[in-house]
């Protein structure tokens, strides 16, 4: 019935004409759910590319159970490529594996590759958003229907602020192995480097992820989610009229609201346990990487600290010199004191040893505005591989862990 009356409305909205790109946001507690911020965060508005967030969060499931795997091929239909940008580019009878449409989803937030994954989990992407739609009313989002996997325009694709806050906490909560994805800065494809689209992730200290989208209907949207003084917050800005003043009120609006509401207890987990109660191109359609350099958000103020248990400091607290300057890392937080840096790197070491042993720690002070943080780190890993997989075994744990890239200062 639920998914017959969003049927329904949305047959409204088509008659109607398109919803007019409608300013709203939201931000919660990621752990409690309560909600700390609440403009118009019901209002129906249309997701844009935020809509890959569903798209991968099924992706996760099927891995999770088995019916994909991260090295498996999957074929490249006429459908998939005749996709308008953004887009990789791919070619009917190619084939991309799982990652790779993963990493295009998230960074570049590649149509053609959602498409590829809706047809592989689906059969067609009609099948596939309505297993979309399923799956939103099973994790709470009343209002959202889908039409396709990748949020190119269609005016009966509708959701809300409210619901996209649920649908990040729910990718967290019930896929933490899979989501240090979305802290991934680029990615190389057919031997170009494509960047995220996320601008205010490398600015705002804490930030992890999670989405941009841009649609002419929609304006410029963002969901992300960030960690300060060990508590993630999740924040959903839809409608912006400029990637920069929608990057300015995310972040305006997470520092308003880390000021407020219960902290966690010390050495509670920040990903790993967010068990809560269950309840593109500027001129076309897609995503907003492409527009003028000058639209972007000035470094905006924000401290992040990890909740780490007890254990003792470690006595590196210089920057990695040498060799393992050029060699990847891994930031596990960045804090307010250099105790806590040493704490949280000391953890880190004991609960990734294999993958991090000969590691160099380093705790770092850093400016950030007028404020001193003290980034913990652990370089010289061998690749981002090595990297990478010490993200996901230390984001088991609870730790907030980013890839850091040779020569990467921010």
């Amino acid at each position: 019935m639920a998914v017959l009356g969003a049927l329904t409305l949305a047959s409204g909205l088509s008659a109607a004409g398109a919803l007019a790109a409608k300013a709203t946001a939201i931000v919660v507690d990621a752990r409690s759910g309560q909600v700390l911020y609440d403009q118009d965060a019901d209002a129906l508005v249309h997701p844009a590319s935020l809509t890959k967030m569903m798209t991968l969060y099924l992706t996760f499931d099927a891995l999770d159970d088995g019916r994909l795997r991260l090295d498996q091929q999957l074929p490249v239909s006429s459908w998939a490529e005749s996709m308008t940008p953004t887009k990789l580019g791919l070619r009917a009878g190619q084939t991309l594996k799982v990652e790779t449409a993963i990493l295009g989803l998230v960074t570049k937030s590649a149509n053609d590759a959602a498409v590829v994954l809706a047809e592989a989990l689906g059969g067609t992407e009609s099948r596939f958003a309505e297993m979309m739609t399923r799956k939103a009313r099973e994790l709470g989002m009343r209002h959202t229907l889908y039409r396709n996997a990748s949020g190119l325009p269609n005016m009966e694709q509708v959701t809300t602020a409210r619901d996209y806050a649920t649908l990040s906490r729910a990718l967290m909560r019930d896929h933490p192995k899979y989501y240090p994805y979305f802290s991934r800065r680029s990615f190389v494809y057919g031997g170009r480097t494509l960047a995220n689209h996320n601008h205010l992730m490398s600015r705002y200290e804490g930030m992890d992820g999670i989405k941009t989208g841009y649609t002419v209907a929609s304006g410029f949207n963002l969901a992300a989610s960030a960690v300060r003084d060990g508590r993630r917050l999740v924040g959903v800005v839809m409608g912006g009229k400029s990637v920069a003043s929608r990057d300015s009120r995310m972040a305006a609006l997470l520092d308003q609201a880390f000021g407020r509401g219960e902290r966690p207890r010390d050495g509670e987990a920040l990903v790993a346990s967010l068990d809560t109660t269950s309840s593109d191109v500027i001129d076309g359609e897609g995503d907003d990487d492409d527009e003028e350099p000058a639209a972007r958000a000035k470094p905006t103020r924000a401290v992040q600290v990890a909740a780490v248990p007890v254990a003792p400091p470690v006595k590196e607290d210089k920057p990695a010199r040498g060799a393992a300057a050029t060699r990847w890392g891994v930031q596990v937080g960045a804090f307010s004191s250099r105790a806590a840096g040493n704490k949280a790197v000391s953890q880190a070491v004991k609960q990734a040893p294999v993958l991090l042993r000969g590691a160099k720690a380093s705790v770092v002070e850093a400016k950030t505005g007028k404020d001193k943080v003290y980034r913990a780190r652990l370089t010289g890993l061998a690749d981002e591989k090595t990297a990478r997989k010490a993200c996901v075994e230390l984001t088991k744990h609870g730790h907030h862990c980013v890839a850091v890239s040779p020569g990467e200062r921010s």
